[in-house]
């Protein structure tokens, strides 16, 4: 059973959300919150499988309540909703640890996968999506965010236990490669690909995929184009 915890500061919006993941065999809503502040205490109380969060909230908005959830070390994975599949809400999220995201509008059937995806450790946007985010807005951010590391990539603390070849499925997972993509041009068995992508994702540290393709372009081994 998948527990959500569904944080919005529209009751009706709320309500329409419980409605639907109440009516799945394989889901239930082990609580709402309205604010971003009520959220992070909810997580930490409720330890809930994921978190269905809204952006725009009084109080505290979901992008620090993300970023709160993420650094507390909280097992529990948060989906973003946002309004654009293409905006700072959704960069801003997946920067701050966000699993995926979805815009509001989705149908209820990708609602509903999008939380089985991120309850199973699955990331709900692709790394190609991610990459675009991070080419669009990178340049917004104030100096400092970036993570910059003088000199070689290998040297930055992250991705210092990585093989040769560990960093070299970072960097292609940061330029949006598929697995099946990788495997193809590095003449590499899929299953090795699994293999090598868990353990960079283990050894960096990194959530999921998504949070792999920022870890690539926070330490310059992917640059914007």
């Amino acid at each position: 059973m998948t527990t959500v915890l569904i944080v919005d500061d529209q009751p009706l919006q709320r309500f329409g959300f419980r409605m639907l993941l109440e009516s799945q065999d394989d889901m239930t809503v082990v609580g709402e919150a309205g604010s971003g502040t009520e959220a992070v205490r909810l997580v930490d109380r409720l330890r809930p499988d994921v978190v269905l969060m809204d952006i725009r909230m009084p109080d505290m908005d979901g992008i620090e309540a993300t970023r709160r959830v993420v650094v507390s070390g909280s097992p529990s994975r948060v989906l973003i909703l946002t309004t654009f599949d293409l905006d700072e809400y959704a960069y801003a999220g997946l920067r701050a640890g966000a699993s995926g995201f979805l815009i509001k509008d989705a149908l209820p059937e990708e609602l509903l996968s999008g939380i089985r995806a991120v309850a199973s450790g699955d990331a709900v946007v692709a790394p190609r999506l991610t990459r675009r985010l991070l080419e669009a807005f990178a340049e917004h951010l104030p100096a400092g965010e970036h993570g910059d590391t003088p000199g070689d990539p290998a040297a930055h603390p992250r991705l210092s236990s990585l093989t040769e070849r560990e960093r070299q499925i970072l960097t292609v997972i940061g330029q949006g490669w598929t697995n099946a993509e990788i495997a193809a041009r590095l003449h590499l068995a899929e299953s090795t690909v699994k293999t090598h992508v868990g353990r960079v994702l283990a050894k960096t540290g990194a959530r999921d995929r998504v949070q792999a393709v920022i870890l690539a372009y926070d330490t310059k081994l992917v640059r914007p184009a």
